[in-house]
This record gives structure tokens, sequence and C-alpha cells, in this order.
């Protein structure tokens, strides 16, 4: 049986049960490399160019530890657009050719174009040229690629109750997780899911948070026709599509009671995070926003202080909020959450 090594990186968190379900029934074996840790982030920096972002840097990282596991292939698709008239980080389109240019003993890359911007008809041709890799029959490549999508499915419906990406696949794995529903916070957590998901990259983040007693809103647990409704209000459309899809989780989030602030988590180096970070701070006035920006230089405990403090900000903003009455007429100027809960 072939085998065929999946990075655990970028689109990992939104695609791997498709692919793994869609290659198994194809007949051939799905090796993942590791969960990211600090030897894979200086490999792959290691590897790539100093102007990339470190998620891409990580991939590479990714990359080079399939290399050393026996595999036949590498899976590595050209992912250009995964919906209409909405398109991925020009990065992504490259993702292919950088890989092979900075791997030295890469094995044979699998490299579909995911490019659903104008039809489906470039996917189909695709979808059949990667299954014929290892069946001949067109009929077994659509079954494996209809229980794909089925199971893909689930993964969305676990990631909707709260559960991050990558809690809902090691879930869909048949690992037992476990998440407490319960926390005096509620606090929206938005970033691309390859950093954001990504425990090492993150350094923690959405961990650190439920431990300090938050309850976590992912854009995956919200509605899709509400956060579609949200960034198709700004003046013009967004066509990074998941840049619109914090754009929109934001505004939704912002215009919840139920939700006591919102973090972003941008990687320095991306183009695109960088403008959509600056959006939402502008666009979100009404709810403490704090943008949280990281890369391979930063610091854990630089990371916890600003955690801990926006907490401590939003919790000591419940308390006004529930004895603003009995505060003295100095105070309330005093302690205005303009100027004192947003960071």
């Amino acid at each position: 049986m072939k085998k065929v090594g999946i990075p655990r990186g970028l689109f990992y968190y939104y695609h791997y049960p498709l692919w793994k379900t869609f290659f198994k029934y194809v007949g051939a074996e799905v090796v993942a490399s590791s969960a990211t840790n600090r030897v894979t982030v200086d490999k792959g920096i290691e590897l790539a160019v100093d102007e990339i972002c470190l998620p891409m840097k990580v991939y590479l990282g990714h990359v080079e530890e399939l290399c050393h596991k026996n595999v036949d292939y590498i899976f590595i698709p050209r992912v250009v657009s995964i919906e209409s008239k909405s398109y991925i980080c020009p990065k992504f389109m490259g993702v292919p050719d950088m890989v092979k240019a900075s791997v030295p003993d890469l094995p044979p890359v699998i490299e579909p174009i995911i490019d659903l911007s104008k039809n489906s008809k470039l996917i189909e041709r695709e979808i059949i040229r990667t299954g014929r890799l290892f069946t001949r029959s067109i009929k077994a490549v659509w079954e494996a690629y209809r229980y794909a999508c089925q199971e893909l499915h689930i993964c969305k419906a676990l990631a909707q109750e709260g559960y991050t990406m990558e809690e809902a696949i090691r879930i869909w794995e048949g690992e037992h997780i476990s998440m407490s529903r319960n926390g005096r916070l509620n606090i929206g957590v938005l970033g691309h899911g390859y950093s954001l998901y990504d425990e090492t990259l993150s350094m923690g983040i959405i961990s650190r948070l439920r431990a300090m007693g938050c309850r976590i809103h992912l854009p995956e647990s919200l509605e899709e026709k509400s956060v579609e409704y949200e960034a198709s209000t700004m003046p013009k459309r967004i066509f990074w599509t998941l840049g619109r899809k914090m754009v929109g989780s934001a505004l939704h989030m912002s215009k919840r009671d139920d939700i006591d602030g919102i973090i972003y988590v941008a990687c320095f180096g991306c183009g695109p995070d960088s403008l959509v970070g600056e959006i939402i701070e502008r666009k979100v006035k009404n709810k403490p926003f704090m943008l949280i920006t990281i890369d391979e230089h930063t610091g854990e405990g630089g990371l916890v202080t600003r955690l801990e403090a926006f907490c401590d900000m939003l919790v000591r903003r419940q308390l006004l909020g529930d004895e603003g009455l009995r505060l003295a007429q100095g105070d309330k100027r005093r302690l205005k959450s303009g100027c004192v809960f947003r960071t």
C-alpha cells in the first residue's frame, strides 16, 4: 500500500479529515507529520527565506519531517480559492514550488490545483487525477470523495459545538476530549486556523484562556450566514476568504451581549493579517479588543502577561457594570471603558 504524507500545517486544520478519508478509500495509507514542536520550527526557519510568514516556515519543517518517514508521496495542494469569487493568500498558490526549491531529498509531490473561484470543473478534474494515482476506477474515486466530504462535515459539526478544529480532528480520530462549558468571561478569539489552532505557534493561547476561566468562542462555532452578512456590510468586498471570515466574525461578536471581549491573533509578516487586523480594530468599537502579533521570536512571558491583564480588565468591567450606581461621579469619569479597557 502506498503511503501519502500530509504536513500538519496550513490548511491541515481545515481539510485534513477530507483528504485522509479520500486517500484511505482510494487505497492509500496516510501518514501525518507530528504536532509542531521547537524542532519543527527551527528546521523550517533553516530551510525558509526570511521574508515568508511563520506558518509557512513551520510548514517547511513538517515537510522535512515527512521526508524521513518513508512516504511514497507528499500531498501539497496548490490552493488558489476554496469558494466562488474569493481567494487565499498568494503564498498558498506557490507552496509546492517553494517546497521543491527549499527541501532536499523530497519524495514525489501530489499537487492538485484547488481553485473554486469560477466553477467546479477544475477541481473535478484534479480529484480524478489525484485519485487515479491509486486506482483506475473513476467510480471509486468519486465514492471516496463523497465519503470524504461527509467526514469533513462531521468535523465541522464538532467545531460548531465550540471545539477547536484541532480538537475536532482528534475527536474524529477517536480521542475523548472533555471541554468545560462554564466560565466567568466569554471571549471571542479570531485568527487563521493554521496559527490559532497550532499549540506551538499560538503558544497555547486558547488553552491558557480556558485555564483563566474563559469560555472561548471561535469563528467555526458561529453561524456562517451571520458571518457572511456582517462581512457584506463592509464598503468593499474582502476577497480573501479567511480575512472576510475574520471581519464578519468580529462584527458579529461585537453585537452579541454575551461576548465580553475579542482577541485577534495575527502573524508577523502576513500581508492580509496586517490589513484585516486594522479593519477589525477600527470597526469593533463597543467591545474591548486586543490584537496579538506572533512570530518565532515572541516570548511566552509577554503573552501570558497580556492575556492576564486583558482578562483582569474584563472582570473589572463586569464589576463596574454591576456596581455602577454606587460609584462616585469622579470614579465614573476616571474609569470610562473607552480608555481603560481597550488595549
